[in-house]
């Protein structure tokens, strides 16, 4: 999560070189020829019945990537992706089905009600943004799903045939946007660092946990990410939230490490 919104700290800063559909190309097309140059995937080609399983694996990351960076644009890197836990939040709620779970739920909701525009004393935010937040947040359940359905796939080169996929038609995106404004030294060199710490290598290690862990502890495990996407929105970019919107921050932690903790007891 520290190499990941990091990352993202950074790529925001390149926005107004190539707007955020560029540096979504530059990120998972840099990500796919990364991983494809140091896993050599092609070695262990995936099995037909896994084809499809890494597709969707692929076209989920495209679409969570594409997303949570056009929120990134028009509100807060931490604003956004306490919105976009909720993907997982959700799943993990709905795999539960304990009473006790309600309490959780409640909580995530106080949280966004805190945090996005619904009263008088909360922070204007884009509404686009917002929207786009809560895409990313549907994007990240599936990528859950998807990527513990198809974390046994080809050998364990997963990561790297997804990526391959999602830049199939994320880098045709991006390069409509930009064009060859993609390719000039400044983006080109920045993108190669993102896609280095926000794709690659946190990728790598979600899939390595995702083989190891069941479903709901890793829903655990990054529950925290509201927090570490704002520190780092804070310390690279001076992004300065209220205390209302850390209150909300905190409640939808609060609520998506509380799930997952009764979900994974009952599971073990």
């Amino acid at each position: 999560m520290v190499s990941q919104y990091a990352g993202a700290a950074f790529a925001k800063q390149l926005f107004p070189l190539v707007g955020s559909d560029g540096v979504t190309a530059l990120r998972v097309g840099l990500s796919a020829l990364l991983l494809l140059g140091f896993l050599r995937p092609w070695r262990t080609p995936p099995a037909c019945a896994d084809i499809r399983r890494l597709l969707l694996y692929g076209v989920t990351i495209g679409c969570m990537n594409l997303l949570i960076y056009r929120a990134f644009a028009l509100i807060p890197i931490g604003i956004a992706v306490a919105i976009e836990v909720t993907g997982p939040l959700t799943l993990v709620l709905l795999s539960s089905h304990r009473p006790r779970d309600f309490g959780w739920l409640a909580c995530a909701v106080l949280g966004l009600w805190l945090l996005l525009p619904l009263h008088a004393n909360a922070p204007a935010l884009d509404l686009v943004g917002v929207a786009c937040a809560f895409g990313a947040a549907a994007c990240w359940a599936l990528y859950i799903v998807f990527g513990k359905r198809a974390s046994n796939a080809s050998g364990g080169n997963v990561v790297a045939w997804g990526m391959l996929a999602a830049s199939v038609f994320v880098v045709p995106v991006g390069a409509a946007h930009a064009g060859r404004a993609l390719l000039a030294p400044a983006p080109l060199l920045g993108g190669l660092a993102v896609a280095a710490l926000s794709s690659a290598l946190p990728y790598t290690l979600e899939m390595i946990a995702l083989r190891r862990l069941p479903q709901k502890v890793f829903g655990i495990l990054v529950s925290a990410s509201p927090a570490v996407s704002a520190l780092a929105g804070f310390v690279v970019l001076g992004e300065r939230l209220a205390a209302l919107q850390w209150l909300a921050i905190g409640l939808v932690i609060a609520a998506s490490a509380g799930s997952a903790w009764n979900a994974g007891r009952g599971q073990a």
